[in-house]
């Protein structure tokens, strides 16, 4: 009979359902699933150490003595891949005891990963390095543990809530995108969005990117959205290919820029960029980025129905004044959106280390946030509109 799985917080669950590394450029925000803090699978590794002549318990309580045992019987836990993947996830649970905010992920590939938005832990990785690790290299690694574990819990975000449409407002309307039928080298159809099943893609798929020509409505898509802008809010509209260097993207073959500033220095403006991919790059505020599509890639499976109804979420909540940007958050200086949607269409957030960009362009992100801590601020209607 196995051991009682019950050293950590809660009642040991599966893995949470993995997300693809593809297809987001930042983490999810958070309450936007469950998180996963203790993972089932461990007993086995509860019995070696009982075996060994220490308690499982004392280890869970103590992270730097987990690290030592692991090194010193790293080669005997290694020789059996059981045993491994049971160490691996007693020592991501003892990880994720540390923080209030560091949950479990797993992903489509790749091993799954434990900690917070700063720093998080690939624990079978980290029982491969600790069998060849040095002295030096395992106190290094227990004090970086401990000095994560101390590091101040950062205050969450906060949606700024979108203004409704007013009454007579006018509403946007999506122009027809194409129902072009997309065929595969050997004549069979690509039903696009729907390609793959519950065992998900392909893993050859990742590195194709068949039809990017289904893209090509995207453009059409952000015309129309830049015209209705111009129609119901006070805007200064600009074109010019040059703007296009306001993104933090990379992109290929950029076409056109257009740039729509609200009449308003506390709302923020848009920049679309029009791409020969064919798609559409949109800088929103000051310092994110949002692409469509995400990736074209087979795997990914965008259509540019999906693609376009993320652009208009996007344009049409930082119009409604629900876009926040906050920047540096935490110590390591992470960027951080929000978006909150009108009527509950659907919320969003994420964050990351900034795009590579220069200092004196964040030193400005980062006076402009300063002054709208709330969020960005909805835009000014035309003077008709009021």
């Amino acid at each position: 009979m196995g051991h009682a799985e019950d050293l950590f917080e809660g009642s040991a669950t599966d893995l949470p359902e993995p997300v693809s590394r593809a297809g987001a450029l930042y983490a999810e925000g958070p309450g936007r699933a469950t998180e996963v803090r203790h993972v089932a699978g461990y007993s086995a590794f509860i019995g070696f150490c009982a075996d060994h002549g220490v308690g499982a318990d004392e280890l869970a309580a103590d992270p730097a003595r987990l690290m030592w045992f692991l090194h010193q019987w790293a080669a005997e836990i290694d020789s059996d891949s059981a045993m491994s993947a049971a160490a691996a996830v007693f020592a991501g649970n003892t990880i994720a005891r540390l923080r209030p905010d560091a949950p479990w992920t797993a992903y489509q590939s790749g091993s799954p990963l434990v900690g917070n938005r700063q720093r998080q832990f690939d624990v079978a990785r980290l029982l491969v390095a600790l069998r060849s690790a040095d002295a030096e290299s395992v106190r290094g690694l227990v004090s970086a543990l401990s000095d994560w574990a101390g590091e101040e819990l950062e205050s969450p975000s906060v949606p700024p809530p979108p203004v409704p449409p007013s009454a007579g407002q006018p509403s946007y309307v999506r122009p027809l995108l194409p129902t072009t039928a997309y065929y595969s080298p050997d004549g069979a159809l690509i039903p696009y969005g729907r390609q793959w099943g519950a065992e998900g893609p392909a893993p050859e798929s990742y590195s194709v990117d068949s039809h990017p020509e289904r893209f090509a409505g995207l453009h059409a898509v952000a015309w129309a959205l830049i015209d209705h802008l111009s129609a119901v809010y006070d805007v200064d509209v600009d074109r010019d290919p040059v703007l296009a260097g306001e993104v933090l993207m990379k992109a290929r073959e950029m076409l056109q820029a257009v740039r729509v500033t609200p009449r308003r220095a506390d709302a923020a403006p848009l920049t679309f960029v029009f791409t020969g991919y064919p798609g559409v790059l949109i800088h929103a505020g000051v310092l994110h980025d949002f692409p469509f599509p995400v990736c074209g890639c087979d795997a990914c499976d965008e259509t540019a129905g999906t693609a376009a109804d993320r652009m208009e979420m996007l344009v049409l909540t930082v119009a409604a004044g629900g876009y926040g940007e906050r920047y540096p958050v935490g110590s390591r200086k992470w960027s951080e959106y929000t978006l909150n949607a009108v009527v509950g269409s659907g919320s969003e957030s994420g964050s990351g280390e900034p795009a590579p960009v220069d200092a004196v362009r964040l030193q400005d992100a980062e006076g402009r946030l300063r002054v709208v801590p709330g969020g960005w601020r909805p835009w000014p209607l035309r003077p008709e509109r009021l």
